[in-house]
């Protein structure tokens, strides 16, 4: 999904990038290996791009998640803000990176139910208060806590929140091109083979 309005600021290029987005591109490219279309979009405000790949990276170094548990809650905010540049980009990482079953991955896509008690306890949950912006009800948290979760895991669904809104919401307005390497996972192609 884009927005109907697109930015007119163009992807910033290595060749274009200056001081701190110059220094985050690079970054990213030593980290990665090549720099996603979202980031080069994003950096023409270093500090929205500053600031998603600092929480991102407090997400995924710091979260009491597992990587799988990671990959249901990025997914699922992704899915939940229409977002397929996100929903493509962490449905590869799900599979060949966190180790999320291809059928897991693929019924976050499509907003249906998880066939693991647990992993469905935080998709749920995630979606929960994403729907209510952060109003969650005490017996919807009750569930999530009986599952398993603590009130630290409802903290850091809150910081991938925020993360993904980042991420999303500059997709939709810069209407990013999805990377080659996230291509086979765009949405509308099923991840699960036929």
């Amino acid at each position: 999904m884009t927005a109907e309005y697109k930015t007119d600021l163009p992807q910033v290029s290595d060749e274009a990038a200056t001081g701190k987005a110059k220094d985050l591109l690079d970054g990213a490219r030593a980290k990665l290996g090549f720099v996603p279309n979202m980031y080069r979009g994003m950096a023409n405000n270093p500090g929205l791009l500053s600031t998603y790949l600092h929480g991102y990276a407090l997400f995924r170094e710091q979260a009491n998640f597992t990587p799988p548990e990671q990959e249901v809650v990025f997914l699922t905010i992704s899915e939940g803000n229409g977002c397929d540049y996100c929903t493509a980009a962490h449905s590869m990482l799900a599979i060949h990176v966190s180790k999320l079953s291809e059928a897991h991955t693929q019924a976050i896509r499509d907003g249906k139910p998880i066939q693991d008690a647990k992993l469905e306890a935080l998709r749920r949950f995630t979606h929960h208060m994403w729907e209510t912006r952060g109003l969650p009800t005490k017996a919807e948290a009750e569930a999530f806590k009986a599952a398993g979760y603590s009130d630290m895991h409802i903290l850091e669904i809150i910081l991938a929140l925020a993360v993904k809104t980042i991420s999303n919401y500059a997709n939709h307005i810069n209407h990013t091109d999805l990377d080659a390497k996230f291509a086979p996972f765009a949405v509308g192609k099923s991840v699960e083979p036929a």
